[in-house]
């Protein structure tokens, strides 16, 4: 599965016109800012945050070896393997300092948009469709 992952990843990495590819590429920042812009305000308007964790929990899982020439029908076996469990929990925030990032936020997309701005025209000027 993890194999099959990667090439998967490279294979949509790839899709998109060259001026999307460059316009992706130059607004990745403002991406990042807005995404945070937007948990901030759900942090404000729940009055609380969530915390990410994962704990790894041992279960049993078949490991039984592949068929081979040596060993044609290899006896069924179960072995423990240590399996992520992830899951979100509230955590108390301080409001005060969650409204002071959403204004620092705020002003960051504010430049970074000027910014973007530029890119786009920049890579339309480049690879006009």
């Amino acid at each position: 599965m993890k194999r099959l992952l990667l090439p998967a990843l490279i294979m949509l990495n790839a899709c998109g016109t060259p001026q999307q590819q460059c316009i992706n590429s130059g607004t990745r920042d403002l991406r990042v800012v807005d995404r945070l812009i937007a948990e901030a305000e759900g942090n404000l308007a729940r009055g609380y945050a969530y915390e990410t964790v994962t704990v790894y929990e041992t279960e049993w899982v078949n490991c039984t070896p592949y068929p081979s020439e040596a060993v044609p029908n290899p006896a069924p076996r179960s072995c423990f393997e240590r399996v992520p469990e992830t899951s979100r929990r509230p955590v108390a925030i301080d409001l005060a300092a969650e409204q002071s990032k959403l204004a620092g936020l705020q002003a960051k997309r504010k430049s970074q948009l000027r910014a973007a701005a530029a890119v786009v025209a920049e890579c339309k000027a480049l690879h006009p469709e």
